[in-house]
């Protein structure tokens, strides 16, 4: 999936798909919406009246709406443009080794609908609930008239071939070459994409309808959850590798002596700073206490943490760092222009980023790598849903590849 660079694009000629000249006008929408067809036709450099086709079939196909007319101008006042998220909706799923979420959602991320359920022992038992569960879903929140239910999306937390979407492997969730797309599919009547957890986030980042990591192509998404998962974008694309394994440094051994990652072996970044090692460093820390006092998550911890608890505040900290290791690698391989880290844990980014970021300079070779900005996500309990969401509302937004 590319995104256009709205910076740096030529316009299609004869020779090439009218489609071209369409996405251009759809992306320019979107990143600076709400938008006249006078500024529309300003970034272009093209005549106002050359976008009057392209843009009447968006506003007929649903994809744009007219927002109203801009204030605060003298004379007559442009109509502006904008994206339509509302009435678009998507079925979004979570699945984790403990809970899978399922929420109902526009093409914005709004959120009409959540359930919460057990995740199953097999794919096959996970199959068959998640069929109940969006089939009541769909029916307690029947579409109205111009409203759409465009897809299911769905992150998992492990490797997932693009082009099958089989899930080629999840160590957590005991996963080998697992097939959920088709059956899924053909059961709801809907089309069905599925993800690996940070290459969905890094959609979701990439193509968000706000914020500035639009003017952003090149960055790397860490997520920080059960597991550890890196995705890089380059140029507007995931890199995904050969066989759709790239970005698995959540796996990469940083001391083979470590702890024992779920994936067999030891000394895995993950194993030093997914939520299960935060809880084991914070349960050290309080010895037979931690049971009783029912420090089961990160969010408890980080609750805790936030109030001023040492234990918590050590634990957290002490994650920080081991974060912050694995980004020195994420940096000296990748060199992307920022980095974006979402997960639990980053509900917490006042006490993690300074250990984190010391960590990194130490790590790293050059002032410039050093010196790589790091954000939250912005959503840190939403993250993962979001990515499922932008699994079916980007493809809207994709150019078309041409040659």
């Amino acid at each position: 999936m590319r995104k256009l660079n709205t910076r740096n694009f030529r316009l299609a000629t004869r020779s090439t798909p009218r489609e071209v000249n369409r996405q251009i006008v759809l992306n320019l929408i979107r990143e600076h919406q709400p938008i006249s067809r006078a500024d529309l036709a300003r970034r272009m450099k093209v005549p106002r009246a050359a976008l009057t086709t392209i843009v009447r079939e968006l506003l007929e196909s649903g994809a744009v709406y007219d927002s109203g007319a801009a204030t605060a101008v003298r004379g007559r006042r442009p109509r502006l443009l904008a994206i339509r998220t509302s009435g678009r909706f998507v079925i979004a799923a979570d699945v984790r080794q403990g809970n899978t979420s399922l929420v109902l959602a526009d093409f914005g991320g709004q959120i009409v609908a959540r359930k919460s359920i057990r995740t199953p022992d097999s794919p096959a038992k996970l199959l068959d609930e998640m069929v109940t569960q969006v089939s009541r879903t769909l029916r307690e929140h029947r579409a109205s008239d111009g409203e759409t239910v465009q897809g299911v999306g769905i992150v998992v937390p492990g490797m997932v071939d693009r082009h099958s979407g089989r899930v080629l492997y999840a160590p957590r969730l005991g996963w080998r070459d697992v097939d959920l797309q088709e059956p899924l599919s053909a059961r709801l009547g809907l089309p069905v994409s599925i993800e690996s957890a940070p290459i969905a986030c890094a959609l979701a980042r990439l193509w968000a309808m706000k914020g500035d990591s639009r003017a952003v192509n090149n960055f790397a998404y860490v997520s920080v959850s059960d597991g550890v998962g890196v995705a890089v974008v380059v140029r507007g694309e995931v890199l995904r590798g050969e066989d759709h394994t790239a970005g698995e440094i959540g796996h990469v051994s940083l001391d083979p002596n470590g702890p024992q990652c779920a994936c067999g072996k030891r000394g895995c970044w993950e194993a030093f700073c997914c939520n299960a090692a935060t809880v084991a460093r914070y349960a050290g820390a309080l010895g037979t206490r931690s049971a009783a006092r029912g420090a089961t998550t990160v969010e408890e911890i980080v609750r805790r943490a936030l109030r001023g608890e040492a234990a918590a505040v050590k634990a957290i900290t002490q994650t920080g760092q081991q974060i912050g290791r694995g980004l020195a690698a994420v940096v000296s391989a990748f060199n992307p222009k920022r980095i974006y880290v979402g997960g639990e844990i980053t509900a917490a980014w006042d006490m993690i980023e300074r250990p984190m970021r010391i960590e990194l300079e130490h790590g790293t070779l050059t002032e410039a790598a050093r010196n790589t900005p790091i954000h939250p996500d912005a959503n840190p309990a939403e993250y993962r849903l979001l990515g499922a969401v932008a699994l079916v509302s980007s493809p809207a937004f994709e150019m078309p590849r041409i040659g």
